[in-house]
Order: structure tokens, then sequence, then C-alpha cells
């Protein structure tokens, strides 16, 4: 609508509840600061703090990257200490996340994705480096403890188990679970020997605790195959197994420490294959 100002017609003044006052168009020297490093770091700021609302971490990041980068640029204002903070705060949460993804919910340890991702890099790793072993873990009997005292003390079983295995890991190794009632040490750059050790240091642990201040006539023990492949041993023209190569010469010697009567750590030296010194039969 419009009114007469000097004879002629003009736009009506505005009123403070019209829908122009409520929105106001940017001044230009507003518009400008869009287009230069201020502004365009307030967008992203802004753009990052709705994704990480959503719990789209990377992407925020990302976004808040890009306003820290142009906000840090030659005569631009320095950086709010906030957005630092908050930059911060987004690179934690994503750490945590992606950290929360690799592990077993029950137990805490590894998981199957990271196993499978971790043990490839270390398999293709430098072939001059020190041997990789690769030990699988089985619990004796587990099938027995669940249906003697129930699945929810079988949980706090594998918990402890898994405690156990890593009370005194090696620089550098990890427990993984690899799927039910089986987990996987991974100890990168040792030898045949000290992987051997480790294990059976594990399998005594293990056999010794209290398992009975959990339940009264509780028992557990683990039988375990160690594969260790030290690569300098290799020809020069031979490759190193793959880690399915590895897993599986794992599994071919805990079948052989369970056929030996369980509570076994079981390795191969050349050609023969052999229990660790602390062998006791295990089982119910």
């Amino acid at each position: 609508m419009t009114g007469l100002r000097n004879g002629f017609a003009g736009p009506e003044p505005l009123r403070d509840d019209s829908a122009s006052a409520r929105c106001p168009t940017p001044p230009p020297g507003r518009r400008r600061d869009l287009a230069d490093g201020a502004g365009m770091a307030e967008l992203h700021e802004s753009i990052a703090s709705l994704l990480a609302s959503r719990g789209q971490w990377r992407q925020a990041y990302h976004h808040l990257r890009s306003a820290l980068d142009l906000m840090s640029t030659e005569d631009t204002p320095r950086v709010p200490e906030q957005l630092r903070h908050e930059v911060k705060r987004l690179r934690r949460e994503h750490a945590e996340a992606r950290e929360q993804s690799r592990r077993d919910s029950l137990t805490a340890s590894y998981n199957r994705r990271y196993l499978d991702e971790r043990l490839a890099d270390l398999v293709s790793d430098d072939p001059e480096a020190d041997g990789l072993a690769v030990a699988l873990v089985d619990l004796d009997w587990f099938k027995h403890v669940n249906d003697t005292y129930g699945h929810l003390l079988g949980d706090r079983v594998l918990q402890r188990v898994v405690d156990l295995l890593q009370e005194v890991l090696p620089t550098g190794a990890f427990c993984a679970r690899y799927g039910g009632e089986e987990f996987v040490l991974v100890f990168p750059t040792i030898d045949a020997a000290a992987a051997v050790a480790a294990c059976e240091g594990a399998r005594a642990r293990i056999e010794r605790f209290p398992w009975g201040q959990m339940a009264p006539g509780l028992r557990v023990t683990v039988s375990i195959g160690v594969a260790h492949e030290q690569h300098a041993t290799l020809g020069s023209d031979a490759s190193p197994p793959s880690a399915e190569q590895q897993l599986i010469s794992a599994d071919a010697l805990l079948y052989a420490a369970k056929q030996s009567g369980r509570n076994a750590v079981a390795y191969r030296t050349g050609s023969e294959v052999r229990l660790a010194s602390g062998h006791r039969s295990g089982g119910y």
C-alpha cells in the first residue's frame, strides 16, 4: 500500500509489526561481511552447531575446521576461545564415538571389525620387522557354565576373562572378541618364545583366578593356539601369510590344545606341535 508524499506516491512507512521489521534485510555492510572471512566463518559455525545437534560429528567437525581456518587468516578477528573449545569438544566426541564403534559392547575388548582392519595392516607392514603372533583363545566347557549358572553369570565370566587376558599384554598387543567365547590376542613385533610365554601366563592367571567367589563350584580355564610368523625367515620372493591364514593356523593349534585335554597353550616349532610347559588337563 502507498501513501502520498509531496504529491507523489511513495512507499508507506514501515510499522514495527510488519514482516519486514521482523526479518530485516541485512544492510550493505553486513552483506559484505558475509562474503569475507568473518561472515563465512560464522556461517560454518552455525552449520556445525546444527550438524552436531543431529549427531553428525564428522560433518560438523569439517565445518568447524573451515571456520577456524577462515578466522585465523590475516586481517580477520582472532578466533573466539569458545570456538576453540567447541572444536576440541567435537574432536573429543568424534574420537570417543570412533573408539566405541571398535569395541565389543559386552567385554569392552576390541571387536571383530577392528581385528580384521588392524590385523590386515600389521600383516602388510614392513616384512623386515620382527615377527607377528596371533593367538586364538577359547573358554573350555563354556556351554556347561551357561547351562549350570545362567547366562548372566556367563557374561560376567567373559568380562573377567578379558580382564585377565589383557592384564599384562606387551606394548602394542591387543585383545579382540572373535565371536561367542572366542577371543584373539595379537602381538606385533614379538618373537615366538615371548608370544608363547605371554599366552601361557594368561592361561595360568585364568586357571588360578578364584572363580568360586563368583559362584560355588565354578571353574574356568582356556585353551590357546599361538601362530607366529617371523617375516625375516621368509624367502625374498615369498609373501607373508594373510591375516586369514594366520587365524587359520591359530585355529588349528587351538584344536590341538583342545585335543590334548584343554587348559593348554599349543604352538608350532618347525613342523612339530608342542604344548607350553605349564599344561594341565582341564575339564568338569
